[in-house]
């Protein structure tokens, strides 16, 4: 059980970077990591809100490191 917060951050990050520029991973990550945070949160204990805020960070962070060249899942929804 100590095993799925990690994994599910992890596969979060893995995910998080959808779009051509740098602006739209970070956005994208963003939402993604604050879902996946707030699913982390309730399941960890922590407040919904710790697991948002922190899984935004992550996820916004994954996304603006990462390039065009790593991850490229297509033209977002609001472009």
């Amino acid at each position: 059980m100590k095993l799925l917060p990690p994994l599910a951050i992890a596969g979060a990050l893995l995910v998080a970077a959808c779009g051509n520029t740098t602006a739209d991973r970070a956005l994208s990550g963003g939402a993604i990591g604050a879902g996946a945070g707030l699913a982390v949160g309730a399941v960890t204990g922590a407040t919904l809100l710790q697991g948002a805020v922190v899984g935004g960070a992550l996820g916004a962070a994954a996304g603006a490191l990462t390039s065009n060249d790593q991850v490229n899942l297509g033209k977002p929804v609001w472009r």
